[in-house]
């Protein structure tokens, strides 16, 4: 009969179980750890990865506020506009009417400046005008009323100015050197003598206009001859300046005139002449002669001729 050793038999099962039960505790052990290190391994890749977002928003944020300068851009454009609105202002004061205006003959070639307050005769009107407040002094008759400028009246109030212009004439008889010569304010000679003519109001001989040489003028490339006139009547006075040039087969004459009454307003005063002439040496500062062709300046003879005063 066969006898088991249940002793030996338990004490064997207790051993398997002992080392299954330290391999189950290595194996936990192990497991622990492993456990373990794969936390610390996510702990750290967590960390990290939190980092670098810390770092790409620290990173970002430069990026951003440096888009915010672009976008200050159209802001700094504004100002522009009222630069460019204020062109126009610049346009108007440039579109201002100028302080003289320009006047052109064709058919003499004749052209000055003159002040726009100051008034244009031509036609008609110069040639009232010369017939009502002075004579050309060409040295024959034949002359041409052109053009003349008035001082306007109210340019003196309550003064004693009568009148004062400038005017010009041509006359295509005279030659080169009758040109150089004047009519009634100056002999032939050009010496210089006391004109007497007969006073209606005594009877007797006064003079009345001294007579003086002609002196020479440049205007551009233009060589006048100048001659001057001073009569008195009661207590008014005339004074006359008269210019003349030899230019494309004719004698061209410029004048200017000032005459006063002597008599003021209540409260007005006496105009001061050579003030007046300076002024109208300003229109004869400005003349030019242009070339023109003979016959356009002897077809105009006969027409003004009819209308100028006997020389």
């Amino acid at each position: 009969m066969t006898r088991f050793n249940f002793k030996e038999v338990s004490k064997n099962v207790t051993a398997r179980e002992s080392v299954a039960r330290g391999q189950k505790c290595f194996e936990n052990n192990v497991s622990t750890l492993v456990f373990a290190g794969l936390l610390i391994v996510c702990s750290v890749a967590v960390g990290c990865s939190s980092e670098k977002p810390k770092t790409e928003s620290t990173t970002n944020q430069p990026a951003i506020s440096q888009m915010t300068p672009p976008a200050a851009v159209p802001t700094a454009s504004v100002p522009v506009t009222p630069v460019e609105q204020a062109k126009p202002v610049r346009k108007k004061t440039v579109r201002r009417a100028p302080v003289t205006v320009a006047y052109a003959d064709k058919a003499s070639g004749v052209s000055f400046e003159y002040p726009r307050k100051y008034v244009l005769k031509t036609g008609d009107g110069m040639s009232e005008l010369m017939t009502s407040d002075g004579a050309m002094d060409f040295v024959q008759p034949g002359g041409i009323a052109i053009a003349a400028v008035t001082v306007p009246e109210g340019a003196y109030p309550k003064s004693d100015l009568a009148s004062a212009f400038f005017d010009v004439s041509v006359n295509k008889t005279l030659t080169a050197e009758q040109c150089g010569q004047f009519g009634g304010s100056q002999a032939k000679e050009t010496t210089v003598s006391p004109a007497a003519t007969s006073n209606p109001a005594t009877g007797g001989d006064a003079p009345t206009q001294p007579v003086v040489r002609p002196t020479k003028l440049m205007i551009g490339d233009m060589e006048l001859q100048s001659t001057g006139t001073t009569a008195s009547a009661g207590s008014g006075k005339e004074e006359s300046k008269y210019y003349h040039v030899f230019e494309n087969g004719a004698c061209y004459e410029f004048a200017m005139k000032v005459a006063t009454t002597g008599e003021t307003d209540e409260g007005g005063k006496a105009v001061d002449r050579e003030e007046i002439f300076k002024r109208l040496g300003r229109i004869l500062a400005t003349v030019k002669i242009n070339p023109v062709k003979s016959a356009e300046v002897t077809a105009s003879v006969p027409t003004a001729a009819a209308a100028s005063p006997a020389q």
